[in-house]
C-alpha cells in the first residue's frame, strides 16, 4: 500500500537532460528524507543525492553541479533534475525514503524504509 514510484527515465544523448520524479503514495513525505541511488550493470548501488524534510541537500561528487534535487510537498513528490548527462550516468535510478532521516544518516542504504522500482536512464550517442 505504501510505495514510491519513479518515472522520467529514458534514452538521452550525452550533454542532454532528464528530470526524474519520485511519487509517494499511501503515506506523506513530510517526515521523510528522500535519497536517489543508481546502479549500473556490474557495479555497486551508489548514492546520488538526498534531501531532508526541511530542504537540506547533499550530492555525490560525481554529479555535483549537474544534478539538482527538490521536493514538492503538495504533490508528495521528489524530483531529480539531471543536466549535462554523461555516458557514465547510465544506470537504473532508484528513490528511497528514510523516516526522520538526516544528512548524516542518509548515506546508509540499510536505513531506508521504502524503495521504488527504479527507472532506466541511458546516456548514449
Amino acid at each position: 500500500q505504501l510505495q514510491l514510484v519513479e518515472s522520467g527515465g529514458g534514452l538521452v544523448q550525452p550533454g542532454g537532460s532528464l528530470r526524474l520524479s519520485c511519487a509517494a503514495s499511501g503515506f506523506t513525505l513530510d517526515y521523510y528524507a528522500i535519497g536517489w541511488f543508481r546502479q549500473a550493470p556490474g557495479k555497486e548501488r551508489e548514492g546520488v543525492s538526498c534531501i531532508t524534510n526541511d530542504g537540506r541537500t547533499h550530492y555525490a561528487g560525481s554529479v555535483k553541479g549537474r544534478f539538482t534535487i527538490s521536493r514538492d510537498y503538495a504533490k508528495n513528490t521528489v524530483y531529480l533534475q539531471m543536466n549535462s548527462l554523461k555516458p557514465e550516468d547510465t544506470a537504473v535510478y532508484y528513490c528511497a525514503s528514510q523516516f526522520l532521516g538526516t544528512i548524516s544518516t542518509m548515506g546508509d542504504r540499510s536505513l531506508y524504509d521504502y524503495w521504488g522500482q527504479g527507472t532506466q536512464v541511458t546516456v548514449s550517442s
